[in-house]
């Protein structure tokens, strides 16, 4: 109960937009699992399916055994690379929801000065810092999500290259 106390906390200090971007991240990580448990469970059924049923063909070396070859590496290659752009997308949304929460921080802080006046520094150090929150934790977000986004799609790029070299061997293919 402790670590909820703590999380709520932080996000009462950092206002509405943290809870907007715990959902991004909850999203964010979720989507990376998936993408992780893809390539370890999944993959290498789907990859030696593709290469039995390149394997299964009598004719491999005539134009239409060729698109259908070419077609069998686009289909394993957009398996692959399924939900990457939707990753990249919510890692770079992530810095832009703190920063959104940052400029609403600031607004609530120069509205304060505005109708208190400006002779309490503490209380607009305090805003300020409140402020900065949002930021701070969606730099951290896309921080960690970054790693995982590059090296999920390095995985990819390598498992779609295994698979085309893979049926031009067994194909004779050059």
């Amino acid at each position: 109960m402790t670590m909820l106390y703590a999380i709520a906390d932080f996000a009462d200090q950092g206002g509405g937009v943290l809870w907007l971007l715990f959902g991004t991240c909850l999203l964010l990580w979720t989507l990376i699992l998936e993408r992780a448990l893809f390539l370890r469970f999944a993959w290498p059924s789907q990859a030696r399916s593709a290469i039995q049923q390149w394997q299964q063909r009598s004719d491999r070396d005539s134009w239409r055994a060729l698109r259908i070859r070419e077609a069998l590496v686009s289909e394993s290659s957009m398996a692959l690379h399924a939900v990457l752009p939707l990753i990249r997308v919510l890692v770079v949304l992530c810095p832009l929801l703190g920063l959104l929460g940052t400029v609403l921080g600031m607004i609530g802080v120069f509205e304060v000065i505005a109708t208190s006046g400006n002779d309490d520094a503490q209380a607009m150090a305090r805003g300020i810092y409140r402020a900065t929150i949002p930021t701070m934790a969606g730099l951290v977000v896309a921080l960690t999500g970054i790693y995982f986004t590059v090296r999920l799609g390095q995985l990819a790029d390598r498992e779609a290259a295994n698979l085309q070299r893979q049926l031009e061997l067994d194909g004779g293919v050059a």
